[in-house]
């Protein structure tokens, strides 16, 4: 784990380093010290540079910490109480949820709520995607957890369509913000923005710390867990909720961005084993450094342009759900 650390510091000192205008290692890390610590270091920079780290780059950086450590946490917990290998927001319909809720926002109800409206409504569109999952599986007696991720695929085809008609019908100026949530990206990060994802992600993920145990349970079966005195179809409730609102407040902040929630937690039970007390912290900083990684390359593969993150995780997951169900054939 501290080797992580180690790793999740070093990349976030490259992400901010590299750029349309390269910023040495050295001077990052001294316009860092300087604002968290001022009149400890002596200023050698420019002020340029120092907009382009600290105002621009620094903010960018955490933010894809703070989205890919809440996606990941939300897949392994979600892989816990549905038992299955293939479930995390993407598919289960909660990241489509949440980009309706945005865009909706965004394109025809206004900021009625100011800066946390578009929050709001990614959460209220994430929950709605959830108990809108529970529904069907429940319509169509779909109780196996393979027939629950098939509901969410269904769920997220139909949230997809409505959102596809949000735009149609929108003002046809405004329709190019939405390409940000359909897209997924980091451009519009902000420091008075982070503390949302960073409050809802610290909260959240402690709750699903502390019940690592019921998590455990819940990997093995439903009776099991009863037995354990688990009450399963609540708990199983309260996991999509929180994962609901973590995977909301991210697809606000971020857009949509696939795969990060399953593939991550197949990574760190690789290396950790299977017990969620060290699952869940761990795929919490796997999912911070691999989309740190992943803005790296959205920046540098085509630079100057940018070239949307959601594009570069789908294409790295799209590989690795193929490689996973031949792993699982």
């Amino acid at each position: 784990m501290v080797g992580g650390f180690g790793l999740l510091l070093a990349s976030i000192v490259m992400a901010v380093s590299v750029g349309a205008v390269s910023v040495p290692a050295d001077t990052v890390i001294g316009i860092v010290t300087s604002k968290l610590f001022p009149g400890t270091v002596e200023v050698a920079w420019s002020t340029g540079r120092e907009a382009i780290v600290w105002d621009i780059r620094f903010p960018r950086v955490l933010l894809a910490g703070l989205v890919g450590a809440g996606l990941a946490v939300v897949g392994a917990a979600l892989q816990a109480v549905t038992r299955n290998p293939l479930a995390d927001p993407h598919l289960l319909g909660i990241s489509s949820g949440g980009a309706f809720g945005a865009i909706l926002a965004l394109m025809h109800t206004g900021l009625f709520l100011g800066l946390l409206t578009v929050p709001f409504m990614a959460f209220v569109g994430a929950l709605g995607a959830t108990l809108l999952v529970l529904c069907v599986t429940r319509f169509a007696a779909a109780t196996s957890a393979d027939r629950l991720v098939l509901a969410g695929v269904a769920v997220s085809f139909i949230i997809m369509a409505f959102a596809n008609t949000l735009i149609f019908l929108g003002d046809p100026r405004a329709t190019h913000t939405v390409v940000f949530w359909m897209l997924g990206g980091l451009g519009l990060a902000q420091w008075e923005h982070l503390v949302y994802p960073s409050v809802v992600l610290v909260l959240c993920s402690a709750f699903l710390w502390l019940r690592g145990g019921d998590l455990n349970a819940m990997t093995i079966g439903d009776e099991t867990a009863s037995t354990l005195g688990i009450p399963v179809a609540r708990f199983r409730l309260t996991v999509f909720v929180v994962g609901a609102l973590i995977t909301g407040v991210m697809v606000a902040f971020s857009g949509m961005i696939g795969f990060v929630g399953l593939m991550i937690p197949h990574i760190v039970r690789f290396l950790v084993g299977g017990s969620y007390s060290r699952v869940i912290p761990a795929s919490m900083l796997a999912g911070a450094i691999f989309l740190i990684w992943a803005d790296i390359l959205s920046r540098t593969l085509m630079a100057p342009e940018d070239i949307p993150i959601g594009i570069v995780t789908g294409l790295i997951g799209g590989l690795f759900f193929i490689w996973l169900l031949r792993r699982q054939g």
